[in-house]
């Protein structure tokens, strides 16, 4: 795809840092972006349900991404175990490096449909699917979950939940540190109002030190994954800040991993994307779909608010290309960009 990325094989997966699975914001053109910045840290698609691959458009749609983006974990939403397994082996003979089950998603249209948070509700049903998904691959089966819904009680209720999922096989659990108010509260207001409670995520990781356990929820820097690692946990998730400041992730590989990163100025990184702005534009892809992910990029420097008007207001246009894109990039001075990591 880019100069930076495409002689470097695909380091093995390692979740010690990965970019949450948000909808329609991890998408292949992010996770995209996202190499141009770091190598290592794992990447998840956006929530996909069963329903949508089994019965939805070309799967291309929904399981598509460049090689570049290992490794790649996919993210189910679903309940019923057989469509679960069954869309888990599709997942493994797409190249996915994991599958992980959604069971923390609040929106009201996932829960009628069983699916989400309110699966917390339902740790049988949780075991069940994981066995089936197990029975299905031979890549990991992992678990993204809340630390509780509604009135659930955050220590007993959350302690069975895991021990019974875990005893189906299930090694790994992303937790995002605050309940999920099923009832009376917005799927946002969900990711804010709820107060985030990283000890409780500390408990389980001591409680369960043979499990993996990660931490979701509120990280807005790489010094508090850094401080959420040593209190104990074994990996960390960010979400909203790793997109609206994708800059975040240059640091990441020599922060948390010990190696270089890729890019070493923001305009490296507008480089490196450029190429696979070209071919998503030579696919068909309209180039505001592409760009709209790297509008932060720029956060900060002089000439960046220049650069987002500039893509906001022509890269929606019919026919623009790679122009607009250039001209937008060329609005930020090359000195105003030169943080090294």
């Amino acid at each position: 795809m880019t100069d930076l990325l495409s002689s470097a094989a695909a380091p093995k997966l390692d979740r010690t840092f990965s970019v949450a699975p948000m909808m329609e914001w991890t998408t292949r053109d992010y996770r995209a972006l996202a190499r141009c910045l770091t190598r290592r840290a794992l990447l998840y698609t956006e929530m996909v349900t069963t329903g949508a691959i089994l019965h939805g458009a070309p799967r291309e749609r929904f399981l598509g991404y460049s090689g570049v983006e290992h490794p790649l974990a996919l993210q189910l939403g679903g309940s019923d175990p057989v469509e679960l397994a069954e869309c888990a082996a599709i997942a493994e003979a797409w190249g996915y490096d994991e599958v992980n089950l959604n069971v923390g998603c609040p929106s009201d249209r996932v829960q009628n449909n069983m699916i989400g948070a309110c699966l917390m509700g339902y740790p049988d049903k949780v075991a069940k699917a994981v066995t089936a998904m197990r029975r299905a691959v031979s890549i990991p089966v992992t678990v993204k979950c809340r630390i509780g819904i509604d009135d659930q009680d955050e220590d007993a209720d959350l302690e069975r939940f895991v021990e019974q999922v875990a005893a189906a096989g299930c090694e790994t659990f992303i937790v995002h540190a605050r309940k999920a108010w099923l009832q009376g509260l917005s799927p946002k207001q969900n990711r804010d109002v709820p107060p985030l409670n990283y000890e409780r995520v500390y408990r389980l990781k001591a409680s369960h030190p043979t499990l993996h356990i990660g931490i979701n929820g509120g990280v807005k820097t790489l010094e508090a994954c850094q401080t959420h690692l040593v209190k104990g946990v074994d990996s960390v998730m960010v979400g909203r800040e790793a997109y609206q400041n994708p800059w975040l992730l240059a640091g990441v590989d020599s922060a948390l991993y010990g190696e270089n990163s890729p890019a070493l100025t923001r305009h490296d990184v507008a480089r490196a994307y450029r190429p696979y702005v070209i071919e998503r534009l030579a696919e068909g892809a309209k180039l505001n779909h592409v760009t709209r992910h790297l509008l932060g990029l720029f956060q900060g420097c002089k000439g960046g608010r220049r650069f987002r008007r500039h893509l906001s207001e022509h890269a929606h246009r019919d026919g623009a290309g790679i122009r607009i894109y250039d001209d937008a990039v060329g609005l930020v001075e090359e000195r105003e960009s030169m943080e090294a990591i």
